[in-house]
């Protein structure tokens, strides 16, 4: 059963204020991402902790302090968007089921990807530094 969406509202909000567009269909996962030109970041967002304490704040702190950027940047919601979040994870195999979790494709190849257990335990910052050396190589 999906999260209630008066819980989920703000987190997803988290991420379209920064400019995420929010991927809620299996169809608008599949029109964004296989095809896509340039660098586009993908974060398979969630309720957890971590999500709120350190893949979010990470990722936007990634595009504040980065001079390169993803081209594109899509969201879905894991624990409420379960079809499009199945058919994005189809997408960053061969990695396990993970969330929260960050994906970088360029020109729609899977190029860098950072699983929970990466997230866990890291701070914001370190979360950023990752994302902004994986800009640096792809965007």
């Amino acid at each position: 059963m999906p999260y209630p969406e008066q819980l989920c509202a703000p987190m997803r909000a988290d991420l379209t204020s920064a400019g995420f567009e929010e991927l809620t269909t299996p169809e608008a996962v599949d029109q964004s991402i296989p095809g896509s030109e340039g660098s586009l970041l993908l974060v398979i967002n969630s309720v957890c902790g971590c999500a709120a304490g350190t893949a979010r704040p990470g990722v936007k702190l990634s595009l504040q302090k980065s001079d390169k950027k993803p081209s594109k940047m899509v969201t879905v919601f894991a624990g409420q968007d379960t079809e499009a979040t199945n058919q994005a994870r189809k997408y960053t195999l061969p990695f396990p089921p993970s969330s929260p979790s960050i994906a970088l494709f360029k020109d729609g190849k899977l190029v860098h990807f950072v699983e929970r257990h990466h997230i866990e335990g890291r701070s914001a910052e370190m979360i950023a530094e990752n994302l902004m050396s994986a800009y640096e190589e792809f965007c």
